[in-house]
Formats: structure tokens, sequence, C-alpha cells
């Protein structure tokens, strides 16, 4: 299941399928942002610059999903979906992956992994973070 690219998160996608994780920092007020977007949402400036991110944060909340009728996510059944708080700052929603659920709990030590999505595109999950 490939993500939706435009010209605002096509930078993102493009840095992901290089196995690297890219935030926005806009030049004009230092903030480091995330998700992708034109204007920065603290001052409206349009200068930003690209940091390459550590990849690591924790868990900040999360929910279990046991149910789901949708096919592309009803074999990944029960699955993790967690707000993750990254070491630069801000928080990313994303699949905490290669763990029970029931391992998972605020404040654990992720780190990005990237799954592939086709059309040569990947998406950012996060696992335990063995270095913790």
């Amino acid at each position: 299941m490939a993500p939706r690219t435009d010209e605002e998160s096509r930078w993102f996608w493009e840095a992901c399928a290089r196995q690297e994780f890219v935030l926005q920092h806009c030049v004009a007020c230092g903030v480091i942002r995330f998700h992708p977007r034109t204007l920065c949402p603290a001052c409206l400036s349009a200068e930003t610059a690209f940091v390459r991110a550590s990849g690591r944060g924790e868990v900040y909340t999360f929910t279990v999903t046991w149910q789901n009728q949708s096919p592309a996510w009803r074999e990944r059944l029960p699955y993790v979906l967690a707000w993750v708080q990254l070491e630069e700052g801000p928080l990313v929603l994303s699949n905490v992956v290669d763990c029970k659920p029931e391992a998972v709990c605020i404040g654990l030590k992720v780190e990005v992994v990237f799954e592939d999505a086709g059309e040569g595109l990947a998406v950012p999950r996060f696992k335990p973070f063995e270095g913790a």
C-alpha cells in the first residue's frame, strides 16, 4: 500500500525510499516540524531546510487495533498505532512493529525502520530500540 505523494511531501517519501528519516527545519524561526508542509506552522515562513533525523524516540501514546475490515490492514491484525515523540521534538503517527502489542508501553524507546510500500516508496515504522 503506497502512500499518496504530492509536492509538499514528495521530498519526504523520496528520503524514506533511501532509508533516511528527514524532517523540515524552519530557517526563519528554527522550528523542526513534521508532517511535511510548505509553510512553517509557527511563523508561516516558506524558508525550509531539510535535516536528517536520528530516527529515535519514544512512544508518547498508543492504541492496539484488534479488528479492521479494510483488506489492506486485516492481515496485520493486531497492530499498534502510536504517536512517537522524536528526539528532535516532533510527534509522528506510525505503527510499532517487530514486537508483541502487549510489549508496547508509554515511554518505550523506539527507532525507525522502513517498510517497502511498492512503487519505489517506503513507509517509516518504529520498532523497539535495542540500544536503550
